[in-house]
């Protein structure tokens, strides 16, 4: 089994299977998730100095900063798992 990478912005890849959650970073419940993980050191900064507009949950309790559209992310994240299911 190969690991599918998605490109989330700027050179950066994140194994698609490990992606539970692809979600907008302006709530108080998303910030309080980047606080905690920024302070057990499991947050990790994607943007490259542009604004977060999305928030990946990983499913080692990781959370990576992307500053693309979550739109944009689930949209390679289909069209990666459409990919595979024609490859099988």
């Amino acid at each position: 089994m190969t690991t599918q990478l998605v490109h989330v912005g700027f050179g950066d890849y994140i194994a698609a299977n490990r992606i539970l959650a692809v979600i907008r970073p302006g709530s108080a419940p998303v910030r309080r998730l980047l606080e905690e993980a920024e302070r057990r050191s499991q947050l990790v900064d994607v943007t490259h100095g542009r604004k977060t507009k999305a928030v990946l949950l990983l499913d080692s309790g990781h959370l990576v900063l992307a500053a693309i559209q979550p739109e944009t992310v689930a949209g390679r994240l289909m069209s990666q798992t459409e990919a595979d299911a024609t490859d099988e």
